[in-house]
């Protein structure tokens, strides 16, 4: 079997050998820019105790926000299905793009012509610098698959990380339905 390298639009999943990286353990990042020079990335399935509307109280919108990454976490970034809406949008992968013209997206959510499945939410980004990424993935850090999703941004969050070991197989599939923290096993 062929293993993927890492490339725009596909998925890193974290292996469970990472359980104890507070950042990325059980993480997926969807890759939206890999290169030689840098890796950025957001994580898909942790969703945050903030809504939009929290972070922007110019927005009126309770959309999740989600915890992106370990990098400039003081700072908002989207991906979404709706270019046609947003100027100058990023295509990542296959419907999916990255960001856009903020001030048209404020009105669209304002006058509720966005829905929660058409875009997501981060604070921060995961990032890696070059050979960072792969020096990560040679120490089995993460695995990489590709994004089989017709939409990733209505993917079931709590499920997203275990459903992709059990996928995988093997003795992945243990590791799949471990506790959240082994110590208290």
């Amino acid at each position: 079997m062929d293993v993927l390298k890492p490339q725009k639009g596909r998925l890193l999943i974290a292996e469970p050998s990472i359980l104890n990286d507070n950042s990325f353990k059980r993480a997926i990042v969807l890759l939206t820019e890999h290169s030689e020079t840098s890796s950025v990335g957001f994580i898909l399935n942790r969703p945050l105790h903030y809504t939009l509307s929290d972070l922007v109280p110019d927005i009126n919108c309770d959309f999740t926000v989600y915890q992106g990454g370990p990098v400039e976490q003081d700072n908002l970034y989207f991906i979404h299905k709706i270019p046609e809406l947003l100027p100058n949008s990023v295509e990542v992968t296959d419907g999916i793009y990255w960001g856009g013209n903020f001030n048209y997206l404020k009105e669209h959510l304002n006058n509720h012509k966005v829905k929660p499945s058409d875009i997501r939410f981060f604070l921060g980004y995961s990032g890696w610098e070059p050979t960072q990424l792969d020096d990560e993935l040679n120490t089995n850090s993460w695995f990489i698959s590709k994004n089989k999703y017709p939409n990733i941004l209505a993917i079931n969050n709590k499920t997203f990380w275990k459903d992709q070991l059990l996928k995988k197989g093997g003795e992945y599939k243990i590791w799949a339905n471990a506790p959240s923290d082994v110590q208290l096993n």
